[in-house]
């Protein structure tokens, strides 16, 4: 019996314990929970405007001649003298000599086609003479024949004469082609001969292009095409549709005006873009920019056009417009809405919606990370915190988020 009780009363000490514990700790009291309210995130919002809106298109490209040609000999010879303006930069003057070929040959050419042509004019005359003579002392000129009459040998005459007439045409070609022009005001490209050199026909003498009108090949994207409401094919029937082209040049922005005269009739197929021509009339001379800066060949402008004009359209900032064509609107709950919208145009400063806003609902133009249809917003004036009057953890504009 001792040794059995030795053995029980720990076991029921530790079994008395065990629900002890138990019914204090079933009978304790429940703390006091305390929630705290969930706090609305800040965004800057501004409200959509309903206004009459001009499409703005945006593009580059870069300023070529609309004539460029390479110089090429068309006789043999010595290169015997060059122009101070054959030079890369030089100016070109219409009929203006650039090149100049030794000539003695094609002089010596010529003298002998003019005494050809006369020797031949002489057998004509001959000739004539001779058919003259052979239908007088015919007596029955009407039955005899055409050898009896000369004609053979006055045909023979007067064929010598037209071959030598056209080598003598032929040496006052060649004897000109000693002497290189354009027909143009223009500017030299390169020069690739000099005093001395041998040229043989199809050498390549030097590159030069015209100044009398410059042109733009813009890319125009679908959007862009549509904005602008201009048929593919189009050919302006007057000056066209005016264009604003800019440059950074020498450490300064210059601005250029233009015309839009005609749009390609084919789609690029690698790009798929169309590309439209810009002209600009003298650019070297009575168009240069406010600065005196032509808008020169080789130069890569921003050019800006004017579109279609639209009455009543919705138009957002820009930052306001997120990938997809996504619009964060604020609701009178103050509670964050995600719309899909039908944008019109878009550039960097603005964005025209067809359709899914409405005028003066709050869109957020401010990034939100992790945003989440229904959550909770803080409105707060975007005016106001361009002037400083309020402040915020984050001003940056997501740019991941932003729509193209």
């Amino acid at each position: 019996m001792k040794k059995l009780l030795s053995i029980a009363a720990p076991v029921l000490v530790i079994g008395m314990g065990v629900a002890a514990y138990a019914l204090l700790d079933w009978t304790k009291p429940e703390p006091d929970k305390k929630q705290d309210p969930v706090r609305p995130v800040s965004v800057f919002v501004q409200p959509a405007q309903r206004a009459e809106v001009a499409l703005g298109i945006e593009t580059s490209g870069e300023v070529r001649a609309r004539t460029t040609v390479e110089m090429i000999a068309q006789v043999a010879g010595r290169v015997v003298s060059v122009s101070t303006e054959f030079v890369e930069g030089g100016r070109v003057t219409p009929q203006a000599v650039l090149v100049q070929i030794e000539d003695t040959d094609y002089r010596l050419a010529l003298t002998q086609a003019q005494a050809a042509v006369a020797d031949a004019e002489v057998g004509v005359e001959q000739a004539l003479a001779d058919a003259d003579v052979a239908r007088k002392q015919l007596r029955d000129a009407r039955n005899a024949t055409a050898l009896a009459l000369k004609k053979p040998q006055v045909a023979r005459a007067q064929s010598r004469l037209l071959a030598a007439q056209a080598s003598l045409e032929q040496a006052q070609i060649n004897l000109d082609r000693t002497r290189i022009s354009l027909p143009f005001d223009g500017r030299v490209v390169a020069k690739q001969v000099d005093v001395g050199q041998y040229v043989t026909p199809g050498v390549v003498l030097g590159r030069a292009f015209a100044t009398d009108v410059v042109e733009v090949r813009l890319p125009l994207t679908d959007a862009q095409l549509a904005s602008l409401g201009l048929p593919i094919g189009y050919v302006a029937e007057d000056a066209g549709v005016p264009v604003v082209l800019s440059a950074q040049v020498a450490g300064q922005q210059h601005r250029w005006h233009a015309h839009l005269v005609r749009l390609d009739a084919a789609i690029e197929p690698t790009t798929r873009m169309l590309y439209g021509i810009v002209e600009m009339r003298d650019p070297y001379a009575a168009n240069v920019s406010a600065a005196g800066m032509p808008l020169a060949v080789g130069l890569y402008v921003q050019a800006a056009l004017k579109g279609r004009q639209l009455e009543r359209a919705i138009v957002i900032p820009r930052d306001a417009l997120r990938a997809g064509n996504q619009v964060f609107v604020v609701n009178d709950q103050d509670r964050l809405e995600v719309r899909q919208v039908d944008v019109t145009h878009s550039d960097r400063k603005q964005a025209v919606v067809a359709s899914g806003l409405a005028a003066q609902e709050q869109v957020v133009v401010s990034s939100i990370r992790n945003p989440i249809d229904g959550m909770a917003l803080q409105a707060l004036n975007s005016e106001a915190a361009a002037d400083g009057q309020v402040a915020v953890q984050s001003q940056a504009i997501d740019t991941t988020q932003a729509g193209s």
